[in-house]
């Protein structure tokens, strides 16, 4: 592996997302990660579309990206052998990283305090649904439970008298495991000046807390409710909202200074009067009138297409951006030529491409990890740079300790 962490050992106890995906982008900075798993079926996160959906499928793309570049061991850790291995991998290690609940790890013996004892290096990173304190640490979580749910995300997001919208799957887990990584990297930096590591925790709730940060703050220092979110046609910006053109394709006016970027928008629209008309002069006067204007912008934006407003804006300054899915994500020239997209080993079949992580380190490149690793693919061989001798993991094997 190539990277800004080659060289730093991640020892990674992580199911479903948020652990994962940290210890996967920590793969993909350049360190040696080692996944634990149990023996029987590894992390449940494998068998996603076949438990929550019913499909069986050739290839699981999520887990792939949360989980290439890494190694994998598989130790059964309702045995305490198999727990003594895993501590044993942590006193090697300079990372540990779980989004096991606090009280799972402090019964098996793998809580900071005990591994901390042990090597004062290491630097040990908890990823939870709702904290490491507080009467609800242990509680079952999830990203659309802690995050998008509890967080505030969903309904910072619904409309008055509307339904919750949906979350797309890992949105909270990804952005958390971001936070993650570089409260990581964070103590990396102090343990370099203090020689000794600590605890860094971030929590689905927190982050998401975070995310909605402009609402959750305001609250907080005026201590009056935040209004719940306007519907598009009473945006208070009019100019700062989606709008549908003839094609059938939305895009995003985001002319976030408002009277700075009219003209431009009245040029786009050939509509030179709406600068003089008492209506529409100021943001205040436009906010006033917003349900009028908003339709007035969605007949003039529907007598086009996309591609012919996209050749407009860029001609009189209009700042804006298409409303874009998955598929046109994929195949976004810009995506691919700022390096969204790596190649990686397809030999097991599908196309040769995945997802990039979200940082690029331009002074010590990163090269894309391999596959993710089957369960266990890795278990002799970890042992052995443990100091295991083949006597030792064939009786390990025999009592089922290992796979």
């Amino acid at each position: 592996m190539s990277g800004p962490l080659e060289g730093i050992k991640v020892v990674e106890l992580g199911f479903w997302v948020a652990g994962p995906a940290t210890g996967g982008i920590l793969a993909d900075w350049g360190a040696d990660v080692v996944k634990i798993e149990p023996p029987k079926g590894g992390d449940p996160m494998r068998g996603i579309f076949v438990s929550a959906v019913g499909i069986d499928l050739p290839f699981n793309p999520p887990f792939e990206l949360d989980n290439r570049g890494k190694r994998s061991i598989a130790l059964d850790l309702k045995n305490e052998v198999g727990r003594e291995i895993a501590r044993e991998l942590c006193d090697e290690a300079d990372v540990f990283v779980s989004n096991l609940r606090p009280g799972a790890l402090e019964r098996m013996g793998l809580d900071y305090a005990t591994l901390a004892a042990r090597n004062e290096k290491l630097v040990y990173c908890s990823v939870t649904g709702y904290g490491v304190e507080g009467p609800d640490r242990d509680r079952a979580a999830y990203d659309i439970g802690a995050f998008w749910a509890r967080a505030g995300v969903a309904g910072m997001l619904t409309l008055p008298d509307g339904t919750p919208p949906m979350q797309r799957g890992g949105m909270g887990d990804h952005t958390t495991a971001v936070s993650a990584s570089s409260a990581v990297c964070a103590a990396l930096v102090a343990r370099g000046r203090t020689g000794k590591g600590q605890h860094v925790a971030t929590s689905l709730l927190r982050t998401g807390m975070y995310v909605v940060g402009w609402d959750v703050a305001t609250k907080l220092r005026f201590g009056a409710d935040v209004p719940p979110p306007s519907p598009r046609e009473a945006a208070p910006n009019p100019i700062s909202n989606a709008y549908r053109a003839a094609c059938g394709k939305w895009f995003w006016l985001i002319c976030l200074e408002a009277d700075r970027h009219w003209p431009d928008v009245c040029r786009a629209i050939d509509r030179p009067d709406l600068l003089q008309d008492e209506r529409t002069t100021n943001i205040v006067a436009r906010r006033a009138n917003g349900p009028w204007l908003v339709g007035l912008l969605d007949e003039a934006f529907g007598a086009k297409t996309r591609d012919e407003w996209n050749a407009i804006f860029e001609r009189e300054n209009v700042w804006w951006a298409p409303v874009q899915t998955a598929n046109d994500v994929a195949n976004d020239p810009q995506v691919r030529a700022s390096g969204g997209v790596v190649p990686f080993d397809a030999a097991v079949g599908g196309e040769p491409e995945q997802l990039a992580t979200p940082v690029d380190f331009l002074g010590t490149p990163m090269e894309p990890g391999r596959l993710a690793p089957e369960v266990g693919q890795n278990t002799e061989e970890l042992l052995l740079e443990l100091g295991y001798d083949w006597e030792k993991i064939g009786s390990l094997k025999e009592a089922g300790v290992i796979p």
